[in-house]
């Protein structure tokens, strides 16, 4: 017992010294902002689906549903069905879905850009837009969705967990909400209300 106080009294005096200068002075790593970083999607561009360059700029007042999306998940069929019913009732409110097809979950989406359209337009009947397929996650994360994800980390790591993992941004470009893979595109129906016009 006696070996013990020495230590924690020691222990205690280092948190003590710690904190009064965590407070007192400045990280040397602290660094300004980058001025040239990011400050919302609209400082992106990316390539839809025929691989055209398309400024985010082009949404600049809209609601946006952001969503990584696969041909052969098993939340295909419930996702491209409900995230229709959403695009169908808003967009004439300033409701946009931007869909990124990404083959890194299980290789459910390998086809070409092409194959990827004919399916998604012809099975699924999406009327929102499709973009150029991507990586969400790893060393070739497109810088959209690195800043998607630094705006709203995951839960216990910022990755990216599955296929339609969903991003909710408002009017000013800002990422407002996360939603797993697992939340119904007409679960978050409510959010996308209290940001529209």
């Amino acid at each position: 017992m006696f070996l013990l106080r020495p230590i924690n009294w020691a222990s205690i005096l280092f948190l003590g010294l710690a904190s009064l200068l965590y407070y007192k002075y400045p990280s040397l790593n602290d660094s300004p902002p980058d001025p040239d970083s990011p400050k919302s999607v609209y400082d992106f561009t990316v390539k839809d689906i025929h691989g055209n360059d398309v400024p985010l700029s082009n949404y600049k007042g809209k609601v946006l549903l952001i969503v990584n999306v696969a041909s052969k998940c098993g939340l295909t069929q419930s996702n491209y069905k409900e995230l229709n019913v959403l695009y169908e009732r808003y967009r004439d409110r300033g409701f946009e879905i931007l869909a990124f097809p990404c083959n890194q979950f299980g290789y459910q989406e390998p086809g070409t850009n092409e194959e990827i359209e004919e399916t998604v337009c012809t099975r699924f009947k999406a009327e929102f837009l499709i973009f150029d397929k991507i990586e969400v996650n790893g060393k070739n994360t497109a810088p959209l969705y690195k800043f998607l994800k630094s705006e709203r980390g995951g839960l216990v790591v910022n990755a990216i967990k599955w296929n339609f993992t969903k991003f909710l941004v408002n009017k000013e470009g800002k990422v407002v909400e996360r939603y797993a893979p697992g939340t119904s595109p007409l679960a978050v129906e409510k959010d996308i209300q209290n940001i529209l016009p």
